[in-house]
């Protein structure tokens, strides 16, 4: 029996900015979006990926989460403490310098990491820390 990753979450506060983020910076494909203005949920994907998807949604969207959880969660998110993904590519230089020319948040350079691998951090329009791996 195997297992694959299909689907992870993360929030948003901005579907459209979100949206943008994850298309024209990262390369991602819209893939679908259900809901309303409220509760609008955006699934994203790498192109040729079909199988993998990350899915936006308002982070308030679950039941049973408070006034207070929600509090906190905005506070989270906007200090990037709440959610994150990693990322990998062929061609980490090259997708640093889309993501800094179209003026993502970058929170790391491209750097020699002591475990043996390479990567940078930027953050998406919703403080989600996104890093990005390169394949060796």
């Amino acid at each position: 029996m195997g297992i694959t990753l299909h689907a992870s979450f993360l929030p948003y506060d901005d579907p459209e900015a979100c949206a943008v983020f994850y298309r024209d910076l990262l390369g991602f494909e819209v893939r679908g979006g259900v809901g309303d203005d409220g509760t609008r949920w955006i699934t994203v994907g790498p192109v040729g990926q079909p199988e993998t998807s990350l899915v936006l949604r308002p982070p308030a969207a679950e039941p049973g989460v408070t006034a207070a959880e929600r509090r906190t969660i905005a506070e989270m998110m906007a200090k990037g403490t709440y959610a994150g993904v990693l990322l990998a590519t062929d061609d980490l230089d090259g997708v640093f310098a889309r993501l800094r020319a179209g003026n993502a948040e970058i929170a790391q350079d491209p750097t020699e990491q002591a475990h043996g691998v390479r990567d940078c951090a930027v953050r998406d329009p919703a403080g989600n820390l996104i890093r990005i791996q390169e394949r060796r």
